[in-house]
């Protein structure tokens, strides 16, 4: 029971002034007509757009900020609409490309937005020293991978400059006519390198903090919530609604409760395990969407660190029977790019096969099983990535007769981990940051950063580098093919567990919340009754 009362004792302190006045004030004195309730579940890592790398911290750089181009929510292809640029072009057969500048776009503090702010924070993205798990988003930009690799340190031969006519043009190593698409992504956007020297580590707090987008940054508390506030001064269409309140709530069952209660008018993430009952209600919706649930291999540590045991334990795992305990419509997956994608290999990968996972395992030495070294699951504090671990503890007992441990951490901690020393096998997912295989595929070569296995391959680099300047979708897709077949077949750094479906709960009183395949959740159009 102590846990439960003191989970109430929280609830109490945090959410007891909501609905309580006359005024009908909500939390941080904010009035609740005018304030969307969500809940982002747990703190977000960072707000540096350049250094930040999960989904929690995009939610909220993605309503404070804009880059060049953004994705237009309403239509179902994600097709692209102007944000700071006002149009764009490509010469050269897409592989270089020019964007004009949007003219009286102003920061918060007051200055104008320049082409040379777009450079700047190409430049921080790049610079080693900024250790961005996204710098090799820019890659395929001309001397972009030598500069962040620090075998080039002259940033004006890196193919960013701005013309004689104020635009940004960009040169590219190849053909690359999904380019624009980069430019969605929180890792491209500006930044006001004064703002950064003057206030260090802390010009993410509020206060200190400048951006562009239709919300500005007003309240931090850290591991409770964040407020962020319309920006009156945006140049586009102001945000409907005047404050977003996005509390951090890890229990997903007493979110439901605040929900339920009134207190929340959305929440993005539900137990599985109610998902049955809450499908009945009028408030639920559910959406397919481009992302992966997948467990990692680190492939430094042994006995992973030897393909045949990857590939053993890859083979023990039943996707269907994960996919059926959560029973929230996700799709059994072995191979890498999801469904809804070109790329997808619904046949490919390391199927179910307790004989064949049994066979490889006492090929790799292990007959006598007493002899397998005690390995590690890793995942983050969350009730599904914990059922679906306990799962998977349970199939590798079974089917390999091998033993597991589970270890969960905290959000942010969990991340340092995985930078600093993965577990044995450890939990992730990859949500698309644009509609393409390249975004999935790109993850796990040698040179990025989120690629947290250890595992790299010339072989596969080099298709992930041919793909990119074909011509059409079916050259393309031929070569994903390929590397697939080595990510998941071959070499299993990686074993993919389920494609993945968002589950929500909304409020009537909220109108266009934005549903789409990719989870961008921009608030700016949304409006309450």
């Amino acid at each position: 029971m102590r846990a439960v009362l003191m989970s109430l004792l929280s609830l109490t302190l945090i959410l007891g002034t909501a609905g309580c006045t006359k005024k009908k004030k909500a939390d941080y004195d904010l009035d609740i007509a005018t304030t969307l309730r969500i809940n982002i579940s747990t703190e977000p890592p960072s707000l540096d757009w350049h250094k930040s790398t999960d989904t929690t911290s995009a939610l909220i750089q993605d309503n404070m900020m804009e880059g060049l181009v953004e994705y237009n929510l309403t239509d179902k292809e994600l097709g692209l609409k102007p944000a700071l640029a006002t149009e764009w072009r490509a010469e050269n057969n897409n592989q270089t490309w020019f964007f004009t500048i949007r003219k009286g776009v102003k920061w918060t503090d007051g200055q104008e937005l320049t082409a040379q702010q777009f450079i700047d924070g190409w430049q921080r993205l790049l610079t080693p020293a900024t250790a961005a798990e996204y710098a090799y988003f820019l890659y395929g930009i001309k001397n972009a991978r030598p500069f962040n690799e620090g075998k080039l340190t002259d940033f004006s031969q890196v193919g960013v400059s701005v013309t004689d006519k104020g635009e940004l043009k960009v040169e590219l190593t190849s053909p690359t006519a999904y380019f624009p698409y980069l430019l969605t992504h929180h890792s491209t956007f500006p930044v006001r390198l004064d703002v950064i020297a003057k206030h260090g580590d802390q010009w993410i707090e509020p206060g200190k903090i400048v951006t562009l987008g239709a919300y500005t940054l007003k309240v931090w508390d850290h591991d409770k919530a964040i407020v962020l506030e319309r920006n009156e001064g945006y140049y586009g269409e102001k945000a409907k609604t005047k404050h977003i309140l996005a509390y951090m709530i890890n229990e997903l069952s007493t979110a439901l409760n605040l929900f339920n209660a009134g207190k929340i008018d959305a929440q993005t993430q539900l137990p599985s395990t109610e998902l049955r009952e809450l499908r009945k209600r009028a408030e639920y919706r559910e959406t397919g969407i481009l992302s992966i649930y997948y467990y990692g291999f680190n492939v430094k540590k042994p006995p992973l660190d030897n393909p045949i045991v990857r590939k053993a334990i890859s083979h023990a795992i039943d996707r269907k029977e994960v996919t059926q305990m959560l029973d929230g419509g996700q799709i059994p997956l072995t191979s890498w790019v999801p469904p809804g994608m070109f790329g997808y290999e619904p046949n490919m990968g390391t199927e179910f096969s307790p004989d064949k996972a049994k066979q490889l395992l006492e090929q790799a030495g292990y007959k006598d099983r007493s002899k397998f070294p005690k390995i590690e699951i890793g995942f983050n504090t969350n009730d599904d990535h914990k059922r679906v671990a306990e799962n998977i503890q349970a199939q590798l007992k079974r089917n390999l007769g091998i033993d597991v441990e589970l270890k969960n951490e905290e959000w942010k901690v969990y991340l340092k981990s995985l930078k600093t020393d993965p577990p044995h096998i450890f939990r992730l997912g990859w949500l698309a940051d644009y509609p393409d295989p390249d975004n999935f595929l790109n993850l796990m070569t040698s040179y990025s950063e989120n690629n947290h296995t250890r595992w790299g391959s010339k072989e596969f680099d080099d298709l992930i580098a041919k793909a990119v300047g074909l011509a059409t979708q079916e050259m393309r897709a031929q070569v994903y093919t390929e590397a697939q077949k080595i990510l998941t077949e071959k070499d299993v750094p990686v074993a993919p567990i389920y494609a993945s479906v968002a589950h929500s709960l909304v409020a009537p009183r909220v109108v266009d919340f934005p549903f789409n395949s990719m989870q961008r959740f921009v608030f700016k159009g949304v409006s309450l009754k």
